[in-house]
């Protein structure tokens, strides 16, 4: 199955799970960020990476630069492990990993999530590759893939228990465009799937036609 359609599957499904009123909340404030969204302030093919030093699940610092010293890097940022979205998108990377690594692609993937909870999602998903933590967004403000949420979802979030200063150890409320980049070994990006409707993902099979592209 694709990630598109086990994605449907989830969207299919909301009507059942989630009351009309938070459901509602939900699609509305999702539409306004898709029709409020820059997509020229993102990062864009052609552009240099800006460089990172991240830490990971279990606080070991991670640079692009270290792992540009590799070869090509393959980004994925996404919004939390609360995320059905997510944790879908994840999973299927990490089902592809070892065709990305044949390729001699690095996989990482960014989150605002403080390192427990990306150790939480590596070992659910028993993830083979680095899950950076993004600490107050600020990677992803500075490649203009933020989203400042609105205050109306946050009674949407507390009634289903999910408490972002938790998650994040702040309050600001933000999440990143969930955006998939590719970066050559020079630091150049190459392809970026950028995204303000966070249900829709890059599908594995369409990175790996990105991968091949750069070897052509």
């Amino acid at each position: 199955m694709s990630l598109f359609d086990q994605i449907s599957a989830v969207v299919a499904k909301m009507s059942d799970v989630i009351p009309e009123a938070p459901r509602k909340t939900i699609l509305d404030t999702k539409v306004a960020f898709e029709e409020s969204f820059d997509h020229s302030a993102a990062i864009q093919p052609g552009q240099a990476l800006p460089g990172f030093t991240l830490p990971n699940a279990v606080c070991e610092v991670v640079s692009s630069a270290d792992l540009l010293a590799a070869g090509p890097l393959l980004i994925t940022f996404y919004r939390g492990s609360w995320c059905p979205f997510c944790n879908l998108a994840v999973a299927s990377l990490q089902k592809h990993l070892d065709q990305f690594k044949a390729r001699g692609v690095s996989l990482v993937a960014i989150t605002p999530e403080l390192p427990d909870f990306s150790l939480s999602m590596t070992e659910k998903h028993n993830l083979q590759f680095h899950v950076l933590t993004d600490a107050d967004n600020k990677y992803a403000e500075a490649l203009g893939l933020l989203w400042r949420m609105p205050d109306a979802l946050r009674l949407v979030f507390e009634s289903a228990g999910k408490d972002l200063k938790v998650h994040h150890g702040n309050d600001e409320f933000s999440v990143p465009v969930p955006a998939t980049i590719l970066v050559d070994k020079a630091g150049v990006v190459r392809q970026a799937f950028v995204e303000p409707d966070y249900m829709k993902r890059a599908e594995p099979q369409a990175i790996l036609g990105w991968i091949d592209a750069l070897e052509e």
